[in-house]
């Protein structure tokens, strides 16, 4: 089983990640947090194999919760799913080692995608 770690504001951009997710990817247990401090939080209880993570929240930006996370598990796989795309911010994830950068709207192409890479990391 996959345990997979949706850290969003949003409770709609959870359920549309949670769906799409479930669509392409069998065998997977999907947890939820609604914000970077609650995030940290469960990616430490949970301990996921990946960890899908907004960038745009309260309490812990998910760039704070990424360099969290990284001091202490460098190989994390984390995907970055945000509204912003700037050049500089999606640089500044890259520097810290994630899977991949994707634009919102999440959808099916991106999911497809995605859930892709994750089969092929699985091998």
């Amino acid at each position: 089983m996959i345990k997979i770690l949706i850290v969003d504001d949003s409770s709609f951009s959870q359920r549309i990640t949670a769906n799409l997710i479930r669509k392409f990817l069998s065998d997977v247990d999907l947890y939820f947090a609604n914000d970077g401090q609650e995030g940290l939080e469960a990616y430490k209880s949970i301990n996921p194999d990946y960890t899908f993570v907004d960038l745009l929240m309260p309490k812990i930006s998910g760039k704070e919760m990424i360099e969290f996370i990284k001091k202490f598990e460098n190989d994390a796989k984390i995907i970055v799913v945000s509204a912003d795309v700037q050049k500089s911010v999606r640089e500044d994830m890259e520097v810290l080692g994630i899977m991949s950068f994707i634009n919102k709207p999440f959808n099916e192409d991106k999911a497809k995608i995605i859930c892709d890479m994750i089969r092929n990391d699985l091998k």
